[in-house]
């Protein structure tokens, strides 16, 4: 009886720490997800040169790597805050161009409501379930190298005069595709135990 009572305990401590990761994951979501939006419209207002754009994405793409390295220091928290920030200041001139367009206040409110659909549902199904989607890893690992090359790709090609709307359609099924894979597999990793640092969650989310 003992034992049985030893296995109660530590499953409801289990379930405890798994509550606490999940709620500060998604405090410090709102926390980045709020300050990448300041630094969009800081952006937006300053409407930076073509090179300050891609520099911006281009760091805080670097900067995964020093996370990677640093999560569990205190350099960490800032860390975070300047990669989502970052991400936040190169999606300014993009909002420019699509608000710039006939309806183009409409394609961004749509795009910001599907993800936001996208990611409240994917999330409540992975945590009703608790289907372990730790298996998807490799491909995802894989789905990130392949869109980062084809976003140079497509990033140079305009230089040579290459214009193929299909390749930007195709390269934006891509990433809703892999960011969808990465809301199954990390929320899953939160909810199956896998994850005990809460630091690198959000930007798997952001």
């Amino acid at each position: 009886m003992d034992k049985v009572q030893e296995l109660g305990y530590r499953s409801e401590a289990s379930i405890i720490q798994t509550n606490k990761l999940i709620r500060n994951t998604y405090m410090l979501l709102a926390m980045t997800l709020g300050f990448s939006a300041v630094t969009a419209v800081i952006s937006m207002i300053i409407n930076p040169p073509f090179f300050l754009y891609i520099g911006s994405v281009l760091v805080s793409f670097g900067l995964l790597f020093v996370l990677n390295k640093k999560q569990n220091s205190a350099a960490a928290l800032p860390l975070v805050f300047a990669f989502t920030g970052l991400l936040g200041f190169g999606l300014g001139p993009l909002l420019n161009h699509y608000l710039a367009m006939a309806g183009g206040g409409q394609i961004v409110m749509t795009a910001l409501g599907m993800t936001a659909l996208t990611f409240v549902g994917l999330s409540a199904y992975v945590m009703s379930s608790k289907r372990d989607f730790s298996f998807m890893g490799g491909f995802l690992a894989t789905g990130a190298i392949v869109m980062l090359i084809a976003m140079v790709v497509l990033l140079v090609l305009p230089f040579f005069g290459v214009h193929i709307p299909a390749l930007h359609l195709a390269f934006s099924s891509l990433v809703v595709l892999l960011m969808a894979g990465f809301i199954l597999y990390d929320t899953s990793n939160i909810v199956n135990g896998h994850y005990q640092n809460y630091i690198m969650l959000p930007l798997a989310f952001t």
